[in-house]
């Protein structure tokens, strides 16, 4: 076909134009939308939108049709035989049928679009009418609502205009805190569906350890180790020196006991599920850790990391000195590491999400297009972009956009 033959694009209605708005419902079954357009088409109407949902096998059906003209179609017959005919054929299955006139298009959404993901567990009438006024009262308007999972939360998306993105996040999450359920709010767009990088931390995040206190258990130290890393982790104390204090008391320990440690590490419930569904959307995942390299290097390993960095303890004669060698992985440190993973992956900055719950998270955090404190240390939930506070990493696709039913039908797919 050449270029003076192709058919010009049929243009958006304006506003003076008579459209109708065809709405069905009923118990589904197949054929129900090809019979309805079916139906319209022997009055040759356009179609502007349509819009499908069903639930729990009831279907809503919402067509939005340009009206036809008296002459019209193969009928060459007005709205009211098109009227007729649909109501007369949904009748015919069992359906209900409304037909409401208008003009034009739908309303513009309104400037500043975002996602609000819900998460509840279980998700109450109340929370959702809360979450919902929250939302108005920020001059936002909903414009779609579906659910992501059902299991092991229930989680449901609110698509959003009307309101920029950050003042919906201020908003909602004093009321999320306050209902007792986790709400995240990103900015719609292209990006939310880009290639990205993902960073985790390790310790309380991926896995459910903290794993300098697994080796302080062997070294008969595992309290006094744990009171110092509960309060480095709601920052009172500065990591670094916190870190040496710490390691200074695994001093002599045999460092055989590092292959006993890796075995003994519990991974977070959903942390494979998670890193696995990444993978296959095309991320790029690494850790970072204030921990120790001789438990991340095994990790990135089984779980198929593609960046991974911590602290190294250093071991002379089979044993532990008591020091750590080179660059001291701390706060600020995670930061800069994922400013370097992201340059690496050749990911902007604007499209890595960084997982973490303690306070030497926070820079990374902040850095990262989106931060998510997971299960985090009030001072950390505070302060991040999202929280997260169920027992279940892979919640976090939830604020990707990702449905359980995608996550289900790539695992079954790949087996």
């Amino acid at each position: 076909m050449s270029a003076s033959q192709i058919p010009p694009a049929t243009a958006v209605p304006g506003d003076d134009v008579p459209t109708l708005l065809v709405k069905i419902f009923g118990k589904d079954r197949p054929g129900i939308t090809a019979g309805l357009f079916d139906t319209l088409a022997a009055y040759s109407v356009d179609v502007v939108d349509i819009e499908q949902v069903v639930t729990r096998g009831r279907i809503t059906l919402c067509a939005l049709v340009t009206a036809p003209s008296p002459g019209q179609g193969t009928t060459g017959s007005s709205e009211g035989d098109l009227r007729a005919t649909v109501h007369s054929w949904a009748e015919s299955l069992h359906l209900q049928a409304e037909i409401i006139s208008g003009r034009g298009d739908n309303r513009p959404r309104g400037v500043g679009r975002s996602h609000v993901t819900v998460l509840g567990h279980p998700l109450t009438a109340e929370s959702t009418a809360a979450i919902a006024a929250a939302i108005t009262s920020s001059g936002g308007n909903i414009d779609r609502i579906f659910r992501l999972a059902k299991y092991p939360v229930t989680a449901v998306e609110f698509a959003v205009s009307g309101a920029a993105t950050d003042a919906l996040r201020t908003v909602l999450a004093p009321e999320a805190a306050r209902l007792g359920v986790d709400v995240a709010v990103v900015a719609a767009g292209l990006q939310r569906r880009a290639q990205r990088l993902v960073v985790m931390d390790v310790d309380s995040t991926l896995i459910q350890d903290e794993v300098i206190e697994l080796f302080a258990a062997h070294a008969g130290c595992e309290a006094e180790v744990a009171e110092v890393t509960a309060a480095a982790m709601r920052g009172e104390l500065d990591f670094e020196q916190s870190l040496h204090a710490r390691v200074a008391l695994l001093a002599g320990l045999d460092a055989s006991v590092v292959e006993t440690v890796r075995k003994e590490v519990r991974l977070t419930p959903g942390a494979r599920t998670l890193v696995r569904t990444l993978k296959r959307l095309g991320y790029q995942v690494g850790v970072v850790s204030g921990g120790f390299t001789q438990v991340t290097d095994a990790l990135k390993e089984e779980l198929g990391l593609d960046f991974a960095s911590a602290n190294t303890l250093e071991i002379a004669d089979g044993k532990f000195t008591g020091r750590v060698t080179g660059d001291i992985v701390d706060r600020a440190g995670k930061a800069r590491l994922l400013r370097s993973f992201a340059q690496e992956a050749g990911v902007p900055l604007d499209q890595t999400v960084a997982i973490g719950d303690g306070a030497n998270d926070l820079d990374m955090l902040n850095t990262a297009g989106l931060g998510v404190a997971f299960n985090a240390k009030p001072v950390v939930r505070e302060a991040a972009h999202t929280a997260v506070n169920v027992p279940f990493l892979d919640t976090v696709l939830y604020l990707l956009g990702v449905t359980r039913e995608e996550v289900e039908a790539a695992d079954t797919h790949a087996e």
